[in-house]
């Protein structure tokens, strides 16, 4: 098959080969033009953005008629420069071979498809344009992901998949069990006893690594988690998911304003290394996602994000030009309505908004010294909102315990999160980023099922 010997298509197009002979390419055909003394097929490997054209020069030596658009081809033969083209080089075909033939009525054709139909056919869209790039670019910024980390001494850890411990307490956990569906045991309360299930207790996927990362940088210092995360939650939103990647990192002995400093500087290394590392895609998402994205990313990369409190927040919101659909009061949590506002209209740049009131932030946040908010802190960024979350943690062992108490939370469940503050406790940071409303705002899609290769929703897990 020659998997060893073949040149990747991005590296012909960029001229990053060491010869322009007997050269070897594997890929599937885009388009076909045959006339009667030459022919010119297309060709991707989903290595780029762009094909690479074979000149036939001698159509009769070949079976052309067998070769339709999504055949897979082995072709074998030389490069030519050829300047003052769009594409400064092509390749003249010595051999082919017809590895996977397609029928006529492949079903990418080449006219455009809808999103909402290339969703219906999941195993077959990366093999699009706009998919394939998508998919590039999503490899290139987890890429980034790690190596800001890496670069910056953080552990990457693993957090478990299925856990007892619902990290956001909202109860939208898928179930994991062995037990017959059919025949559920129940105990003298008509409660479903999980003593008999596989792992003896109520188990489920993870909301979040949070709890797990917090263990791991009480030990190790500053870590990061990088992996899925599953949220029950019927929401059909363009922003919601029920499975998704999460990233996570967990600093020691580290407060929320330092935190903030880390959350602007990985944003902006994101941004950056976009525009910088994936030129080609953020080429293809300027010109046909949505025109001045790149605009966009340097203004943010440019700015120094405004920093507020919640109440502050709360008083320009109230004073503001303009109606709310959802109406300002202190103790409510902001709406995207209000986020926009902040960062669109008020400030016109992101916005780190602090210490929210303590009864809509979860239990394991930082209780302030006012008693009455915590220290988190939520990013906003204009057009969508909030993008990231995340606080210092509550470090204090009789605070955290009386704060779980409240919530009504089973505490002997939770002994062990309440023992890392009993033994060597420090402060300690944390933040969550949604891996696809990253990418999403990167690249101006809108929808999070077009930048998840299989995307799971209510009532679609196909492929």
């Amino acid at each position: 098959m020659d998997y060893f010997k073949k040149k990747k298509i991005k590296n012909i197009l960029n001229k990053e080969i060491d010869s322009y002979q007997d050269v070897i390419v594997l890929g599937w055909v885009k388009t076909k033009r045959v006339s009667k003394n030459i022919a010119f097929l297309e060709l991707n490997d989903g290595s780029s953005v762009k094909n690479l054209q074979i000149v036939i020069l001698s159509p009769e030596k070949f079976n052309l008629e067998d070769i339709n658009r999504g055949a897979s081809l082995r072709i074998k033969g030389y490069l030519e420069d050829v300047p003052n083209r769009e594409q400064n080089i092509e390749m003249k075909a010595e051999e082919i071979d017809i590895i996977g033939p397609a029928p006529e009525n492949y079903i990418l054709q080449k006219k455009e498809h809808s999103f909402e139909f290339l969703r219906e056919i999941a195993h077959l869209r990366p093999r699009t344009k706009t998919f394939s790039t998508v998919n590039r670019f999503r490899n290139k910024i987890a890429y980034a992901i790690h190596q800001y980390y890496q670069k910056r001494g953080f552990q990457y850890i693993n957090a478990p998949i299925i856990t007892a411990s619902d990290a956001e307490g909202a109860g939208e956990m898928f179930k994991v069990t062995t037990l017959d569906l059919d025949n559920i045991e129940k105990d003298d309360n008509n409660i479903t006893d999980y003593k008999a299930d596989f792992f003896g207790e109520q188990t489920g996927l993870t909301v979040s690594g949070q709890l797990e990362a917090e263990v791991m940088a009480t030990a190790l210092g500053d870590v990061y988690t990088f992996g899925p995360t599953f949220r029950a939650e019927n929401s059909n939103t363009s922003r919601h998911a029920s499975e998704f990647w999460m990233i996570e990192p967990e600093m020691a002995f580290c407060n929320l304003e330092e935190m903030m400093d880390l959350i602007e500087d990985f944003i902006k290394y994101l941004f950056k290394y976009a525009l910088e590392e994936a030129k080609e895609e953020m080429e293809f998402f300027d010109q046909n996602i949505e025109k001045g994205r790149k605009e966009t990313l340097e203004k943010i990369i440019n700015a120094t994000f405004a920093r507020i409190t919640y109440t502050k927040a709360v008083n320009i919101l109230k004073k503001a030009d303009q109606s709310f659909e959802f109406p300002v009061k202190w103790g409510m949590d902001l709406q995207t309505e209000h986020e926009r506002y902040l960062t669109e209209n008020h400030f016109k740049k992101p916005v780190l908004v602090t210490d929210y009131p303590v009864g809509i932030k979860a239990f394991y946040m930082r209780l302030n010294d006012d008693n009455q908010t915590v220290a988190a802190v939520d990013c906003l960024v204009p057009e969508v909102g909030e993008i990231i979350g995340g606080s210092q943690r509550e470090e204090r062992y009789n605070v955290l315990k009386k704060r779980m108490e409240e919530e009504n939370m089973n505490i002997e469940k939770y002994e062990w999160f309440l023992e890392l503050r009993e033994f060597g406790t420090v402060p300690h940071s944390g933040f969550g980023l949604g891996f696809e409303r990253i990418l999403m705002y990167i690249s101006g899609i809108k929808n999070i099922r077009d930048i998840i290769p299989f995307p799971r929703t209510p009532g679609n897990a196909k492929f």
